[in-house]
């Protein structure tokens, strides 16, 4: 059975060093967070989340796993540039809503989700991948999904590999999309 978020790691998996810079652009309930954070213990993790819940939450989980490398930003991911100063091996986007909330009409939005990819491809190092998962089983998930495959199918594949991963005979299942920037 296809898991969504295992193949997501699947993805930044080899590129990730116990040294690396990584980023949560989507934090929500820490779970991606503490994956990164116990992957790169001599690194840095950066977080993003515009919910104060979501940074308490993943504040708590941290603490409970004795996790001290991340600095959570309670912020959109659209200003990452304006917190991230250095290049990062990896990154995650966990698009849709807050799990477990219960509040379906806060959720990522195209207006915030395209200028906060286009700085994570900007921040990434060469060799570095970026995955986002993508839920379009709701109108702004879906509108978002169309918008980012439109706009990734432009780079330049010179310098980026860009991946899809979805379930033919599902359309309104979460799908991911795997950004690598070439080691040249």
């Amino acid at each position: 059975m296809f898991e969504l978020l295992d193949a997501a790691k699947a993805f930044i998996e080899p590129v990730i060093k116990p040294d690396s810079v990584l980023c949560d652009f989507t934090m929500g309930n820490g779970h991606d967070t503490e994956y990164l954070c116990r992957r790169a213990p001599q690194g840095k993790v950066y977080a993003f989340d515009i919910q104060e819940s979501a940074v308490e939450n993943t504040a708590k989980r941290l603490k409970e796993a004795g996790l001290e490398n991340a600095e959570l930003i309670c912020a959109s991911h659209a200003d990452c540039k304006k917190y991230i100063h250095e290049q990062i091996s990896a990154g995650m986007f966990n698009l849709g809503y807050l799990p477990g909330s219960g509040n379906k009409e806060l959720h990522t939005m195209r207006e915030s989700t395209m200028p906060a990819v286009s700085s994570a491809i900007e921040l990434l190092k060469k060799g570095g991948i970026l995955v986002i998962s993508v839920y379009p089983g709701h109108e702004e998930g879906r509108l978002e999904g169309e918008m980012l495959c439109e706009k990734l199918a432009q780079l330049d594949k010179k310098y980026y590999c860009v991946t899809m991963l979805k379930l033919i005979n599902s359309p309104d299942a979460p799908f991911i999309i795997a950004v690598e920037k070439y080691d040249k």
